[in-house]
C-alpha cells in the first residue's frame, strides 16, 4: 500500500515549524497509543505511521532531503518503514515533557510509566506526599478584618507503630521476586517498550517477609487532625493559604505534602467588596438631598459613622468615606467606603404635604415641554 505524504499523516503544512510538528506529533502520540487502544490494529498502524512521519521531518538531515525527492531519497538512510525509531524516541523529556506543557506527565498517567529502557527514578527514589485540600467558608466580615478558624482534616502519617517501615518486629526486607529489585515491570507492544511500577513491592524494589498489623505493610496510617488557623485582614474569595508539612506523609523519607486552604467568602446582605474598598447604600428623602443633611450609618465594624450630604444631591450619588474600606495585608491601610444615595420619591402623601409641594411646584413653575436629554449625560 502506498505510504501517505508526512506532511499529511500529521496534519500540517510544508511550512511548519518544528514546534508545530512535535505538537501535531504529540497529539497523534497521545490518541493512538496502542495501549490506549489495546487490540486495535487500525490505532497500532496509525501510531507507527505518526511515528514515521516525526522521524523524518524532525530530522535536520531528513526533511531537507524528503522535501526535495520524497520517499526515494530516504532509501538507505535507517528509514522506510521497518527501520529503528531513534531519533524519534531518543529523548522524550523533550518531546513530552518541554514546550508542550508537561506531556511526559500526561504519558505517565495513560501508560503507567516511564519510556525505554531506563530505570524510573520515581519508583525508587523519595518522593513527596501528596498536598491536600481545604475548603473553608468565612464570612464576609471576617475576610475583611481577619479572624481565626479551627479546622478538622484528615491526612496520612508514617505509621506509629512501626515508624514507617512497613514491617512487624524482626522483620527483613528481602529483594521483590515479580521485579528483581529493579521496582518496575515492562510490558512490551510490538517495538514500544512500556515500564510501570511492580505490583507486587509497589515500586519499591523490596517486600517485607512480617508486615506490620497495624498498617498491613504500607507503613502510613490515617489520622484525624485538630488546628487553628489564623486569616489575615483583607483575604479575598478564592485565597489560598498554604500549610507547609501538613500533606500526606513522604514515601521513601521524601517530604510531606502541604495542607492547601481555599477561602470561601459568603455574600453580605448590605455591603459589597471591590479590592480594598467597601460599598453600600442608603435612603434619603427627597427634600433631604435637595436641602442637603448629615445621617449617620453603622459600618461593616458596627462603628457609627456620620455623613454629610450635600445640597442637591442627586439620585445614586456616591459619597466617599476616606479610611472606612478593608485593611491592605501587614501595613493595615484601609481603603474607603463608598455610600450610595437613593433619594426616595414618597408614594403616599398628606393634604398638607400635597399642598406644600404644590405652591413649590408654582415656584419653580417648570416647562410642560421638556428638551429630550442625551442618553450620554445619564451615565
Amino acid at each position: 500500500m502506498a505510504k501517505r505524504d508526512y506532511y499529511e499523516v500529521l496534519g500540517v503544512e510544508k511550512s511548519a515549524t518544528q514546534d508545530d510538528i512535535k505538537k501535531a506529533y504529540r497529539k497523534l502520540a497521545v490518541k493512538y497509543h496502542p495501549d490506549r487502544n489495546p487490540g486495535d490494529k487500525s490505532a497500532e498502524e496509525k501510531f507507527r505511521e505518526a511515528t514515521e512521519a516525526y522521524e523524518v521531518l524532525s530530522d535536520e538531515k531528513k526533511r531537507p532531503i524528503y522535501d526535495q525527492y520524497g520517499f526515494a531519497g530516504l532509501d538507505g538512510m535507517g528509514q522506510g518503514g521497518g527501520g529503528g525509531y531513534s531519533h524519534a524516541f531518543h529523548d522524550f523529556s523533550d518531546l513530552f515533557g518541554g514546550a508542550g506543557g508537561g506531556f511526559g506527565d500526561i504519558f505517565d498517567s495513560i501508560f503507567g510509566g516511564g519510556f525505554g529502557g531506563g530505570r524510573s527514578s520515581r519508583s525508587q527514589g523519595p518522593a513527596a506526599g501528596s498536598s491536600l485540600r481545604y475548603d473553608l467558608n468565612i464570612q464576609f466580615k471576617d475576610a475583611v478584618y481577619g479572624t481565626s478558624a479551627t479546622i478538622h482534616f484528615k491526612h496520612n502519617e508514617a505509621c506509629d507503630a512501626c515508624h514507617g517501615s512497613g514491617g512487624a518486629a524482626g522483620s527483613s526486607r528481602k529483594t521483590c521476586p515479580t521485579c528483581g529489585g529493579v521496582g518496575q515491570v515492562r510490558q512490551g507492544n510490538g517495538f514500544f517498550t512500556i515500564q510501570q511500577p511492580c505490583p507486587t513491592c509497589r515500586g519499591k524494589g523490596t517486600t517485607i517477609d512480617k508486615p506490620c498489623p497495624k498498617c498491613r505493610g504500607t507503613g502510613i496510617q490515617e489520622k484525624s487532625k485538630e488546628m487553628s488557623l489564623k486569616i489575615p485582614a483583607g483575604v479575598d474569595n478564592g485565597k489560598r493559604i498554604v500549610i507547609r508539612g501538613m500533606g500526606d506523609v513522604g514515601e521513601n523519607g521524601g517530604p510531606a505534602g502541604d495542607l492547601v486552604v481555599v477561602l470561601h467568602v459568603e455574600q453580605h446582605p448590605l455591603f459589597e467588596r471591590d479590592g480594598q474598598d467597601l460599598y453600600c447604600a442608603v435612603p434619603v428623602t427627597m427634600v433631604q438631598a435637595a436641602l442637603g443633611c448629615e445621617i449617620t450609618i453603622t459600618g461593616l465594624d458596627g462603628k457609627k459613622i456620620t455623613i454629610k450630604v450635600p445640597d442637591g444631591t442627586a439620585n445614586g450619588k456616591l459619597l466617599r468615606i476616606k479610611g472606612e474600606g478593608v485593611p491592605a495585608g501587614a501595613t493595615g491601610r484601609k481603603g474607603d467606603l463608598y455610600v450610595k444615595i437613593m433619594v426616595q420619591i414618597p408614594t403616599k402623601l398628606s393634604t398638607k404635604q400635597k399642598d406644600l409641594l404644590s405652591q413649590y411646584l408654582a415656584l419653580e413653575n417648570p416647562p410642560k415641554e421638556p428638551q429630550l436629554m442625551k442618553l450620554s449625560s445619564l451615565e
